[in-house]
């Protein structure tokens, strides 16, 4: 029942992005700000109501974290902008397999074998989406490396902070999201216009002001749910949430816009979906195995 909160709340944040960048052109970097500025308030309602009580923590064991969502959001943007949808798509794709290799040399995590090779259906899948569009060049395959890098490091620290600072995943975010929200604010004008047309102090319309802030408020559930996805399961499970956002983001561009859907790309969203059902169903396996060991326990 969560879980299915989750992708509603997954689903609305897609949709609303997307109708604000494909219908008004809303600076990305800027609708980022929006969304961390909607969380930072969001979480200081929830304080003021007693949902959650902060932790004293030291802006030094947050600001790690907050510097690679920065990172990661300036990098994926960079990636975007100096290689084709294809190549961009490719190399977020490589963000799992990445961060596999970050648990396992850093952290001393093992993986069974079987959730590995659900890697390979889903890897298929994102280059069976892309390949029509997968061009190099040497600046965007800089920018995409680092990319992955940063992003698979954030999603890490996300779950590591967590457990070593012993916070959950509110009084995480509470601390991060002003953080990231005052590098986001000095980084935005390097990247995008922040007055006139198309700036996000533009002259936007009143239904372009709702929607925005329609999206802050949605955003701020889902940033909650990927604190609490990493924090209370793993990077690599919330990346199999991410790889299922990028097929519904596929097919609700063919069922909303009217984007055309090729017979690649149709088998490319089937070959994910089915690592994801791989990956998901071992999981729940390994679960049940953990449970039955805890009873078998005397």
């Amino acid at each position: 029942c969560l879980y299915s909160i989750i992708r509603i709340f997954w689903h609305s944040q897609i949709s609303v992005s997307l109708w604000l960048y494909v219908h008004l052109g809303f600076p990305n970097l800027s609708l980022t700000l929006v969304h961390f500025g909607a969380t930072w308030l969001g979480l200081s309602l929830c304080q003021a109501l007693g949902v959650f009580a902060p932790k004293s923590l030291r802006p030094g064991q947050v600001l790690p974290l907050a510097l690679s969502f920065c990172g990661f959001v300036v990098f994926t943007n960079l990636s975007l902008q100096n290689n084709t949808i294809g190549t961009y798509q490719l190399a977020k794709a490589m963000t799992t397999p990445a961060i596999v290799a970050i648990q396992t040399l850093a952290y001393g995590k093992t993986f069974p074998l079987r959730i590995k090779l659900t890697l390979i259906p889903i890897t298929l899948g994102v280059f069976l989406n892309s390949y029509y569009d997968v061009k190099f060049n040497f600046l965007g395959i800089v920018f995409a490396t680092l990319g992955v890098l940063v992003t698979s490091l954030y999603q890490v620290w996300v779950g590591a902070k967590q457990h070593e600072l012993q916070v959950n995943s509110m009084q995480l975010l509470y601390y991060q999201a002003p953080m990231s929200c005052a590098m986001l604010f000095c980084t935005v004008p390097f990247f995008e216009p922040v007055f006139g047309e198309g700036g996000i102090f533009g002259p936007w319309t009143l239904s372009a002001v709702i929607m925005v802030l329609l999206s802050g408020i949605i955003a701020f559930m889902v940033n909650l749910s990927i604190y609490w996805i990493i924090g209370n399961t793993s990077p690599v499970t919330y990346n199999m949430f991410g790889h299922f956002k990028f097929c519904i983001t596929l097919l609700g561009g063919y069922i909303l816009f009217k984007d055309p859907l090729s017979v690649n790309q149709g088998l490319g969203i089937l070959c994910t979906l089915l690592g994801i059902l791989a990956y998901t169903h071992f999981k729940l396996g390994e679960q049940e195995g953990s449970k039955s060991k805890l009873v078998q326990r005397p």
